[in-house]
């Protein structure tokens, strides 16, 4: 009889706690609808947008903002936390930006910040319509441009995933990621036209442990940029092309500045200007470089396959023969691993370091790059680098 009374009274007590905790593992929707939203690609839906996000955030179980077939014209929205409980973003529409000048005085478009727990997903489309800004793109040579928007940026966000997206024609980069811990992104596709300027497909800045892969980019800057602050970032299986490459940097505008436990594999570039890179200014302040892993990459048709750049200057004449060499970024082990394909330019692999800081344990290991311009064979230039060469070397190794 005891033993019974205790199976009921177990049984009693999980039937109560979990009818007691159940609103708490509640799926809710939030359809942006119900709140407003009109898909005409001329109603501004912002309002509508953050008020379907304040519901979901602060709803007990776990909220869903839901935004249906259609077309809707946003402006700049910005979806904050800390939120009660797990978030998801689910876009099965189209998303259009403004094409208005003067909205263009913001640096993002559509901002998630301070959330732990997210996903962005939905199979639906950012479109950026960044045709109207890229003209007022002029940073090159106007110190006071204007700051373009970003499509969609993560700030101070942690745990949480995008995947099946795609963004077309951003005006800046089409993801930024900022202060973010634990993300994952998969299954995305980024698309602007190889001529529009800084469309960065993916910028990451002072985050760890990040994820990318299965993802498409093709546009007109680089690929997947890793900034100061960047460490453990796992990136595979992305296809590149157009574009500038996958990078890392520039380093060295402010003193300080690191990267490390950076691993770029399985990735195929395709078309575009740079393959993988490590690029730092000229003259430079003390930063650091080091861990980092590029393995298992096919190049077709590549300009600079395999790159390390330490007197980068995009303008010229804004630098100086003196400042070419002295650079002070540390860069260090470094491996670049089972690499093929084919190069655009009769140089395939060049390691331009620093005299000031050499490159130190740079390692080449199975390179098989060629080239069928003019001129003959593929060659390699090395630079103030220390380090080996393994396995089969094409273009023979300069170390």
């Amino acid at each position: 009889m005891v033993s019974l009374a205790s199976a009921v009274f177990g049984v009693c007590f999980l039937v109560f706690f979990s009818i007691g905790n159940a609103k708490y593992s509640t799926l809710k929707y939030f359809n942006v609808k119900d709140y407003g939203a009109v898909a005409d690609e001329k109603t501004d839906n912002s309002q509508a947008f953050m008020k379907a996000w304040y519901d979901a955030c602060h709803w007990e179980g776990d909220g869903v903002v839901y935004i249906p077939h259609g077309t809707y014209y946003l402006k700049q929205v910005s979806f904050v936390g800390p939120c009660w409980s797990f978030m998801r973003f689910i876009i099965k529409g189209v998303l259009k930006a403004p094409t208005n000048p003067s909205l263009f005085n913001t640096n993002t478009w559509i901002g998630f910040r301070y959330i732990d727990g997210l996903v962005v997903k939905g199979g639906g489309y950012l479109d950026g319509q960044g045709a109207s800004a890229w003209p007022y793109n002029d940073c090159s040579k106007n110190p006071k441009c204007m700051t373009l928007p970003v499509s969609m940026r993560f700030d101070f966000v942690k745990n949480s995933r995008v995947h099946h997206l795609r963004s077309i024609n951003s005006k800046n980069s089409h993801i930024t990621l900022f202060a973010c811990h634990n993300i994952n992104i998969s299954y995305i596709r980024l698309t602007a036209p190889d001529e529009s300027p800084n469309t960065d497909g993916i910028k990451i800045g002072v985050s760890t442990n990040i994820k990318i892969s299965r993802t498409v980019i093709q546009t007109g800057d680089d690929c997947i940029a890793m900034v100061t602050g960047s460490k453990n970032i796992d990136i595979s299986d992305v296809t590149c092309g157009p574009g500038h490459g996958i990078s890392i940097g520039s380093l060295g505008g402010s003193p300080g500045e690191i990267v490390t436990g950076i691993k770029v594999r399985n990735c195929t570039f395709i078309g575009s200007q740079n393959g993988v890179r490590i690029k730092t200014w000229a003259p430079s302040s003390a930063s650091v470089a080091s861990d980092i892993y590029f393995g298992g990459i096919y190049m077709e048709h590549v300009y600079n396959p395999i790159l390390i750049d330490q007197q980068y200057c995009p303008n010229p004449s804004s630098c100086s023969d003196l400042a070419q060499d002295n650079s002070k970024v540390q860069i260090s082990n470094v491996t670049f691993s089972n690499i093929w394909g084919i190069s655009k330019s009769k140089v395939a692999v060049t390691l331009k370091c620093s005299k000031l800081v050499p490159c130190k344990n740079v390692q080449l290991d199975n390179i098989n790059l060629k080239y069928h311009g003019r001129g003959g064979p593929a060659t390699s230039s090395c630079l103030n680098v220390i380090g080996d060469s393994y396995g089969r070397q094409s273009p023979p190794s300069c170390l």
